[in-house]
């Protein structure tokens, strides 16, 4: 939540004055925090889940990749085909 409020004020003049979407900015905001949060070496959900389990921290990271992995290619369908992330907003308020 932190850099999502550190980040907007920054960002979102600069995505809206280049024509992008802001909900589709919002989206990806999103996700790439998401991202960040299971990539090492700051990757805190990996460390909760070191804390509760007790496995050694590259056993985790390994097991995240196909997760990380996942999130990259998502983040490249989300970027070529912003569709995808407008769809439903638009479907809902008729755009």
């Amino acid at each position: 939540v932190g850099i999502v409020l550190l980040a907007m004020p920054v960002f979102l003049p600069i995505v809206l004055a280049l024509g992008f979407d802001p909900i589709w900015f919002g989206i990806f905001l999103v996700i790439m925090v998401e991202l960040a949060q299971i990539t090492p070496p700051i990757g805190f959900n990996l460390f909760i889940i070191q804390g509760l389990t007790g496995t050694p921290i590259m056993k985790i990271a390994v097991a995240a990749t196909p997760f990380f992995v996942l999130m990259c290619i998502g983040v490249v369908l989300l970027t070529v085909f912003p569709e995808i992330a407008l769809w439903l907003p638009n479907t809902l308020f008729d755009k």
